[in-house]
């Protein structure tokens, strides 16, 4: 999961930050709302943690712009416990859920998971198709029963495409998923991992179209 994470509050951003690393989310930061609505024009996320009360542009205006043009990336708002007004405001512009401050950072992953669930059409945490099972919450794959060994990169690498299977992804696309925002990545590192991928899941499963990605049919 790439989550993306708008809030200016350091202790709060950096406990989110770790909380959701613990489900294996990789986690882009930003501190300011002009900042957080420049990036989420971008896309390429399968969650939106966005904090209401921001420097710059205000949570719910970045919420009323991205829902405005047909972006339906799941929406998790931080809120405080007195905020009802927005709250309601949140949901009727088209949050998806939200978790009050101070919260539980075990309840906040859980919402988190369920919405990057809800995105994909899964009602679990498993990931089927053709013999291979993959575990999201064990961390764990499977191809026809048997325990597929993968280190953490490909494992990852697995994880997206199966998430977007169907769907083609760009090497760029890739990387950013694997080694975070403006990291980017050797030009054969991407090639490399799939490559070896293939070899432990079998080359029909994951296809090349050529110069523009991969796909898991």
């Amino acid at each position: 999961m790439k989550a993306l994470l708008i809030e200016d509050d350091d202790l709060v951003g950096d406990a989110i930050q770790r909380g959701l690393a613990l489900d294996h989310a990789q986690v882009e930061w930003v501190r300011d709302g002009t900042e957080g609505e420049a990036v989420l024009r971008a896309g390429g996320y399968d969650l939106v943690v966005l904090d209401l009360g921001l420097p710059g542009t205000d949570g719910l205006d970045i919420l009323r712009g991205l829902r405005g043009r047909g972006d339906h990336v799941p929406v998790l708002i931080l809120t405080a416990r007195d905020g009802v007004a927005d709250r309601i405001r949140g949901l009727d512009l088209g949050a998806d859920d939200y978790v009050l401050k101070p919260f539980d950072m075990d309840e906040l992953r859980a919402r988190a998971r369920a919405l990057a669930r809800r995105a994909t059409g899964r009602i679990n945490d498993l990931i089927s198709c053709d013999g291979l099972t993959i575990d999201l919450q064990a961390y764990s794959a499977t191809l026809d029963g048997e325990a597929l060994t993968l280190p953490g990169q490909e494992f990852k690498l697995l994880i997206y495409l199966a998430e977007q299977r169907g769907r083609v992804v760009s090497k760029e696309q890739i990387a950013d998923m694997l080694y975070g925002w403006g990291e980017g990545a050797e030009s054969n590192t991407i090639e490399v991992l799939v490559s070896s991928l293939r070899r432990k899941i079998g080359a029909q499963r994951i296809r090349t179209l050529r110069g523009v990605g991969y796909m898991m049919p």
